[in-house]
C-alpha cells in the first residue's frame, strides 16, 4: 500500500528526512512518533504529494514517485483522507456542508451525497449536529467533523497529523477509538503523534523518528 525506498527530503539545504525505508501494508494501523521537528508532518505530506522527495522512491497504491505525472496528483489525493490538528473547517458552512465537500468535488448526485454524509456523521456520533456551524462545536466535536470529512469518500488511506494535540485526554481517547473503528473497516490508517499514551498498549506498529531518521520500530 505505502512504501518508501531510500527517501530523503530537504528544506533550504537542511535534511528533514534521511534514507527512509519502510512499508505499510493495506489495512494496517500505524503510528509515527517523535518529538516536534522529527519529520512526522513531512512524512505525511510526502504520502499525499504536498511535498516531493529529493531522493528515493515512494509508492502509494498504484501511484509511484518519481514517475507519477503532475496531472495524477489530484487523483492520488482523492484516495487519501487527511485529518489536520487545526481542523481546517469552513466556518461559514454547516457540519453537513463541510463533510459533503469531497463528494461534491467528485460530482456525486445530491441524493447520494445526503445519505453518504449522514452515514459518515453516524460513524463519528455527530448526526445530531448536521445543521450546526463549526464555531458552535467543542474542539472534540470539530475534530470528529474533520474525521467524517476525511472518510466520507471511502479513501484507501487516512492520514492524521497530531489529531489529539488540542484536546483533553478523555476526548483524545474517544478520537483514537474512532480511528480504530475506521481501521477495523479495512482502511489503512497512519497517525503521527508525539503523545505516547495514544499508542501505548495498542498492539499496533509504532515507528519512531528522530531528526529525520527512523531510529526504531516496536509494537505499542
Amino acid at each position: 500500500m505505502i512504501e518508501f525506498k531510500n527517501v530523503a527530503k530537504y528544506y533550504d539545504g537542511q535534511s528533514v528526512l534521511r534514507n527512509i525505508n519502510l512499508k505499510i501494508e493495506k489495512g494496517e494501523l500505524v503510528y509515527i512518533t517523535g518529538h516536534s521537528g522529527a519529520g512526522k508532518s513531512t512524512f505525511l505530506k510526502l504520502i499525499y504529494a504536498a511535498e516531493m522527495p529529493e531522493e528515493g522512491e515512494i509508492t502509494i497504491g498504484d501511484f509511484h514517485f518519481p514517475t507519477m505525472k503532475e496531472r495524477e496528483i489530484p487523483e492520488l489525493r482523492r484516495s487519501v483522507g487527511i485529518v489536520f490538528q487545526d481542523f481546517k473547517l469552513k466556518n461559514d458552512l454547516t457540519v453537513f456542508e463541510n463533510v459533503a465537500l469531497p463528494l461534491q468535488i467528485r460530482g456525486m448526485p445530491e441524493k447520494e451525497v445526503k445519505s453518504t454524509v449522514h452515514e459518515a456523521l453516524r460513524k463519528v456520533h455527530l448526526r445530531h449536529k448536521v445543521d450546526a456551524f463549526p464555531k458552535t462545536l467543542s474542539g472534540g466535536e470539530q475534530q470528529r467533523v474533520v474525521i467524517a470529512r476525511a472518510v466520507v469518500a471511502n479513501p484507501l488511506v487516512v492520514l492524521a497529523d497530531e489529531p489529539t494535540g488540542n484536546l483533553d485526554e478523555e476526548i483524545a481517547q474517544d478520537i483514537m477509538a474512532i480511528f480504530r473503528d475506521i481501521h477495523l473497516q479495512g482502511t489503512t490508517v497512519v497517525i503521527a503523534t508525539h503523545f505516547q499514551d495514544m499508542f501505548r498498549r495498542s498492539g499496533r506498529r509504532v515507528i519512531r523518528l528522530d531528526a529525520g531518521n527512523i531510529i526504531g520500530e516496536e509494537v505499542g
